[in-house]
């Protein structure tokens, strides 16, 4: 049975104001349910493991909870004293070393936090809470963008019982536009701006002499130039196709752009954003660390937050049965023959 320690030599010092805080998504992570803050928290743990929880527990959430940072703002302890502190906290069930993937594709890395809990918990209460905790990450919706504000139309509206204005009635109508072009065609003007398969196809030209265009070539190539824009490849993958291995005399630029237009066609590949859109985002579970080598596993993996090798370091701690008097003779013995050996002769 645990003894209550009820001296008070040891105070956890208070929270120096400039105590480095972790990096947004880091650090501690305070568990729901805990019980009111009294002053017989954490009686039952030994001297150190008290100083050290007791401090631990009046950090605020994200703050840094790395040995190295813990053992600056303890000076009674060092790295190792606090990292076995914190390997016994996590077997009284009062904290959690957990690890999850965020971000998605490129950009995905790893953040670490540490749950932290002022009321002791058994290995199936961490194990269900951190499942619950995964749920909820994974389940919560992703928040909207915030609506563009439109701002309030000055202009006061027209009536529209009254008649026109003597001004209005003497203004003539607007001519129709002369020679203008007919539905789905778009003519090169100066207010039109070029489209990109016409822009890599006169490009051709400023890259190397020998496959330059004329404006007439290049409206001439330009649907076929946007067959491969409509299959998604890049202005980089059109210029670097066309391009490649043409030989070192080209009598017809056009003819040449032409026949790689229509022979290297690329297949056509499905919608990348319908895809993704069908496609549920993957599962991404809390890992829990064994709070003494960092291991990672699955928290009904690691009981009491520790790896089974370091889990059977600590039971076994202390526990070990004294060795064996024969065995004790035999070294003694062999250590004596081996010093004999050594003597000069």
């Amino acid at each position: 049975m645990a003894t209550q320690h009820h001296s008070s030599a040891l105070h956890a010092p208070a929270v120096s104001a400039a105590y480095p805080m972790a990096k947004p998504g880091y650090g501690k992570r305070s568990a729901p349910g805990q019980q009111p803050l009294t002053r017989d928290d954490f009686s039952l743990l030994p001297t150190r493991e008290r100083y050290v929880a007791g401090f631990v527990d009046h950090l605020p959430d994200g703050a840094s909870m790395s040995v190295k940072q813990l053992a600056k703002q303890l000076p009674l302890y060092g790295q190792q004293a606090i990292s076995t502190a914190l390997k016994a906290l996590s077997v009284a069930g009062h904290l959690r070393r957990v690890r999850c993937a965020v971000g998605a594709g490129d950009e995905t890395r790893w953040v670490f936090r540490t749950f932290w809990s002022r009321t002791a918990r058994d290995n199936e209460w961490w194990t269900t809470y951190l499942a619950t905790e995964n749920a909820s990450r994974t389940a919560a919706p992703v928040a909207p963008p915030a609506p563009t504000a439109v701002p309030p139309q000055r202009t006061p509206p027209q009536p529209t019982d009254t008649e026109p204005s003597p001004l209005a009635r003497e203004t003539p109508a607007a001519p129709p536009a002369p020679d203008a072009p007919p539905a789905g065609h778009t003519r090169d003007t100066g207010d039109t701006a070029p489209s990109p398969a016409y822009l890599a196809l006169a490009r051709l030209g400023r890259d190397d002499i020998r496959l330059g265009l004329s404006a007439d070539d290049c409206t001439a190539l330009e649907p076929l130039a946007a067959q491969w824009f409509d299959r998604g490849v890049t202005t980089d993958y059109l210029t670097s196709t066309l391009t490649a291995g043409f030989p070192a005399q080209v009598d017809s630029p056009v003819g040449l752009i032409r026949h790689r237009l229509v022979d290297k066609l690329p297949p056509r590949l499905p919608d990348i954003a319908s895809t993704a859109a069908n496609t549920p985002p993957p599962t991404r579970r809390l890992l829990v660390e064994c709070t003494d080598c960092g291991r990672p596993g699955q928290p009904e993996a690691l009981p009491d937050g520790l790896c089974r090798p370091c889990h059977q370091t600590h039971t076994t701690h202390g526990n070990s049965a004294p060795p064996d008097p024969t065995q004790i003779a035999a070294v003694k013995a062999h250590m004596a023959n081996l010093r004999d050996l050594l003597k000069p002769v």
